[in-house]
């Protein structure tokens, strides 16, 4: 490990940028992509597959399904009680590593809906069943509990659905239409290797660091759901591969051999709320923040899909779908002419991933 010395948070932001595959090389398939992030935020599907997309050469929003669709890439819970994707080769060791985790967080919600051990491992029973026909609705999915004598309202189905996902019954399947869909878990995960805890622990830190560094230790633990000593000794386990620098108090680690050369300024990105670049930090999210808007990534009024200028929020954009497609972008801060270049090839970029023309609209704020 290399000692600490002098960077600044414009390094940091860029740095990350390289790291997360937003810049520099990119992926040329949507399980590359995964593969590269381990698990990416993902309960808003079409923005989620925006995120995969924008970090490979070419691809289209009909490839990123296409491979959801074959399941080359899963949707299901890991890591935090909401969605991700992953891949199927990663999502055993991931289960084992974080659904005790999941669990404890979910459990007093879990007693508040009198979803006791009984009433989930009658639950999974009927899942089984069910899905051994073939891929099933969530709605389809109500019924053989009904038939177990399992009332499925309110909260309780997709509260048993999650359950179902991180005991290893259910996976996500193809979509049918706009709907999604489950099939049998093992169906779509392979048999992984033997792997001890401190193996899966030491992985992940890896895996995270190398993805989304320079990170801080709690940024991975927010990131991870790990305990405080679980994370700490997965850091600790590879820290030796990982060079750390000192900037504000806090202590960054990365891996210094993240590939890809950093491109000349301006770049534009423009990011969905939950895209990795943002839901990967914590204690340190602010490091996205332009020094004119310190503090508005906690805002929730202004936190929605994110403008960066080379890698630091400058403004807002939303997408408005009428008989075209329009992206509404509010600036903080004004661009140059280089950069309103760059925000409308950013435009083209996303109208191409979509396979649509996309309007813009801008407008400035204080």
């Amino acid at each position: 490990m290399k000692g600490p010395h002098a960077v600044n948070v414009e390094t940091i932001a860029r740095r990350r940028m390289l790291a997360q595959g937003l810049w520099g090389r990119r992926e040329e398939r949507p399980e590359d992509v995964v593969r590269r992030l381990v698990a990416m935020q993902a309960q808003d599907f079409a923005p989620a597959k925006w995120a995969v997309g924008q970090r490979t050469g070419s691809l289209a929003d009909r490839d990123v399904e296409r491979a959801f669709a074959e399941g080359t890439i899963l949707r299901t819970h890991v890591l935090r009680p909401t969605w991700h994707f992953v891949l199927p080769e990663d999502l055993r060791w991931l289960l084992a590593l974080t659904a005790p985790r999941i669990l404890a967080r979910m459990a007093s919600r879990q007693r508040e809906l009198g979803l006791d051990t009984d009433v989930r491992r009658r639950a999974n029973r009927a899942f089984e069943r069910a899905v051994a026909e073939g891929p099933r609705t969530r709605d389809e999915l109500a019924r053989p509990l009904e038939d177990t004598g399992i009332d499925p309202s309110g909260q309780r189905l997709p509260h048993l659905l999650m359950l179902a996902e991180l005991d290893g019954v259910l996976v996500s399947g193809p979509r049918r239409g706009k709907q999604h869909t489950y099939v049998a878990y093992d169906a779509r995960v392979p048999p992984g290797p033997a792997m001890s805890w401190d193996e899966a622990l030491a992985l992940l830190a890896r895996r995270y660091f190398a993805s989304r560094g320079p990170a801080t230790l709690r940024d991975f633990l927010k990131w991870s759901s790990l305990t405080a000593a679980e994370g700490r000794r997965g850091l600790e386990a590879v820290a030796g591969e990982l060079e750390r620098i000192e900037v504000d108090g806090r202590t960054y680690w990365f891996d210094p051999w993240v590939a890809g050369k950093m491109p000349p300024s301006p770049v534009v990105d423009l990011v969905h709320v939950y895209d990795e670049i943002v839901i990967a930090y914590s204690e340190s999210r602010d490091v996205l923040s332009g020094p004119e808007r310190a503090g508005f990534v906690t805002d929730r009024g202004a936190f929605l899909r994110v403008i960066l200028l080379d890698g630091r929020m400058v403004g807002r954009w939303r997408e408005v779908r009428r008989r075209s497609i329009q992206l509404e972008v509010t600036l903080y801060v004004p661009l140059s002419q280089d950069g309103e270049r760059m925000l409308r090839a950013a435009l083209e970029r996303y109208g191409a991933f979509l396979g649509e023309p996309v309007a813009l609209s801008t407008r400035e704020i204080a």
